[in-house]
């Protein structure tokens, strides 16, 4: 990166989580930025308010009265043709609901940054994947960072694929973990940036000077057979968002110098058991791999970087060795089990080896999961050939424990 500042292609600068989202943003040169504040997402779009007064973004900042009226203002202006970013967490993205929906089967390439953090009642702010995760229906991309660099890059990315496949995309990252903690982040020059990601190109967009120009608009209704057509459209336009994200991954490798894919295993070529997580969970792993690899335990890591759409191909691929998984899960679908566990389930259903499956689900509502859990959870799977139950509870017990 020293190599890199010497060129004048960029600097490094200490960034929060949320200061490094809104800087991509400002990168990416948003032209409609529209918010309401809510924790730990707030210090995102306050920077950029910032980045505006200072001259540093030509961009129009819309404050409303409601997350929900935020996303309604993105989803016009992106299907006016404009390049929109927003930010929000927990019930903010619970209000938004009715408008991801809109937005995702809309295809208006919205990039919104989501500070995961838990859902109330009782209200409370800490870490847990809930909010974003049960999102994933609606019809926007989801990518998971666990690095403030990553954070920066993913929004970069997230617009190009946006762009290029016209579906909205959530970049996800811990809230407090990483939203709230500094580290040393390069920042590419906007020239280079520029060099990129294109001004946006639209073919279809509203045009309020001809309002006539299409037949259809986004308030009007859809016969059947004609509606039917749409959803399956939908879909394809996520098989295609898979091959998308590719290309852009090894475009920016070749531009950045950063790589990045959908899944990155860490000695999984020959574990005996891999575990499986997403965000801060993984990044702590690593180590934890290293050391019992001394010990003389066959361990290794998957971390799924991007959960919408699902790289089942990519997955069941790297678990194909595994005698094992275990997957650790900030997050319940209640009356089932973890979310990645569900989805690792079902995506292993017509894998050629199907390895039993661990779902662990802890570190909600801003539990600490420390290095010592993710041990236990490890000798838990090494010590049983089955899991006893569909759920495992890290460090969690029974209310009346």
């Amino acid at each position: 990166m020293a190599l890199e500042e010497e060129k004048g292609r960029g600097s490094y600068e200490l960034l929060s989580g949320t200061y490094s989202a809104a800087c991509g943003a400002m990168l990416c040169r948003a032209q409609v930025v529209a918010a309401y504040p809510i924790t730990p997402q707030s210090t995102v779009v306050e920077r950029l308010s910032e980045y505006i007064a200072e001259g540093k973004l030509e961009a129009k900042f819309i404050p409303v009265e409601s997350e929900h009226s935020a996303l309604a203002v993105l989803a016009s202006a992106s299907a006016g043709g404009v390049r929109t970013f927003t930010a929000t967490a927990r019930q903010g993205l619970a209000l938004m609901h009715e408008v991801l929906h809109w937005a995702g089967r809309g295809r208006c390439p919205i990039v919104m940054a989501v500070v995961t953090a838990s859902l109330g009642p009782p209200p409370d702010i800490g870490m847990e994947q809930d909010d974003a995760l049960v999102q994933r229906d609606t019809g926007w991309m989801q990518f998971y960072c666990q690095s403030n660099q990553e954070i920066l890059d993913t929004i970069i990315l997230a617009y190009r694929v946006a762009e290029l496949v016209s579906l909205p995309v959530m970049v996800c990252f811990d809230g407090f973990i990483m939203s709230h903690t500094y580290e040393p982040v390069f920042v590419p020059d906007r020239d280079v940036v520029d060099g990129f990601l294109p001004p946006r190109q639209t073919k279809f967009k509203i045009d309020p000077d001809n309002p006539l120009r299409f037949f259809a608009s986004p308030g009007a209704v859809a016969g059947a057979p004609y509606l039917s057509k749409l959803r399956r459209r939908t879909q394809d336009a996520f098989e295609i968002a898979m091959e998308a994200v590719k290309q852009v991954h090894e475009e920016f490798y070749q531009h950045f110098g950063r790589r990045y894919d959908v899944i990155e295993p860490y000695r999984a070529e020959d574990a005996e058991v891999i575990l499986v997580a997403l965000t801060s969970v993984a990044s702590m792993t690593h180590d934890i791999v290293d050391e019992l690899r001394k010990q003389g335990k066959k361990v290794g890591l998957l971390r799924v970087r991007m959960f919408r759409p699902f790289p089942r191909q990519e997955i069941t691929a790297a678990l194909q060795n595994a005698a094992k998984v275990l997957v650790i899960d900030r997050n319940v679908s209640y009356g089932r089990s973890g979310i990645m566990a569900l989805e690792l389930r079902a995506a292993m259903y017509s894998a050629p080896k199907k390895p039993p499956i661990f779902g662990f689900i802890g570190g909600v509502a801003g539990l600490s999961i420390t290095p010592g859990r993710i041990r236990e959870a490890i000798q838990y799977t090494y010590e049983h050939r089955e899991p006893d139950d569909e759920v495992i509870w890290l460090g969690i017990p029974r209310w009346e424990e």
